[in-house]
């Protein structure tokens, strides 16, 4: 991983704040689609999976995407496309939430996505 992180501070979208709050992860390139394939666990991508456990379990939606499997999903949100035509590999990976960039080049702690949700 890089050791560029920035979290943003913009407001979410309240256009969409009545809905089910949905967590983005833009993904690095990868083996699979969570990382956890190869033979040596990377802690922070078991740490990751821990934290969209947890998250699911509070009823919040979490999506992965990767840019080879899911081109659209990169394609289709202007922010993520802008960070990795300006950054390339190094913006990944890229945290959304309800479509709003969160988290650039770093995944985001629970605590983090917990605070965001909360106060959106």
């Amino acid at each position: 991983m890089n050791d560029t992180i920035s979290l943003f501070n913009a407001a979410p979208d309240t256009a969409v704040t009545n809905h089910t709050a949905i967590v983005e992860l833009f993904d690095p390139p990868m083996c699979c689609p969570t990382g956890l394939c190869g033979p040596e666990l990377d802690q922070t991508l078991l740490d990751v999976s821990e934290m969209i456990m947890a998250l699911q379990a509070e009823g919040t939606a979490v999506e992965r995407y990767q840019m080879t499997s899911h081109p659209h999903k990169f394609m289709n949100n202007n922010d993520v496309m802008r960070l990795v035509r300006e950054q390339q590999l190094a913006a990944l990976p890229i945290t959304a939430v309800r479509g709003q960039v969160i988290k650039v080049g770093a995944y985001p702690t629970l605590e983090e996505l917990q605070t965001y949700l909360n106060n959106a």
